[in-house]
């Protein structure tokens, strides 16, 4: 756990607000404009690929934009029911082809996906 701590104490994060005037948290800055144009001029930086940590409803904003170019999805073998789904703001079929899949001892398999 240190390891993966570490990486993302040195990481650099966006934290996509509208009521915050400054962050905290050290190697953090704040996008607080349109959605669409802050993922766009990230994306058009130098730099490795992004990551996105958020809420189904952020994540949900995203995908209906068309701003994820991959998927990670974790299909976890436990079914709790009742949960929020990233892709109900989908207004049309987003065709994805499957890249890879990993099955985890646990039983958790890890399906990547890129957007057709």
């Amino acid at each position: 756990m240190y390891d993966f701590a570490a990486r993302i104490v040195k990481a650099r994060k966006i934290v996509f607000t509208k009521t915050l005037e400054q962050s905290v948290w050290n190697r953090t800055e704040l996008a607080k404009g349109d959605l669409t144009d802050e993922i766009n001029k990230l994306k058009n930086q130098t730099g490795k690929d992004i990551i996105v940590y958020g809420g189904s409803s952020f994540v949900a904003a995203l995908i209906s934009e068309g701003l994820i170019d991959e998927f990670h999805l974790f299909l976890n073998p436990i079914a709790i029911g009742k949960g929020l789904s990233a892709f109900e703001q989908l207004k049309t079929w987003q065709s994805l082809d499957l890249k890879k899949t990993i099955t985890c001892n646990s039983g958790l398999v890890i399906l990547h996906y890129a957007k057709n």
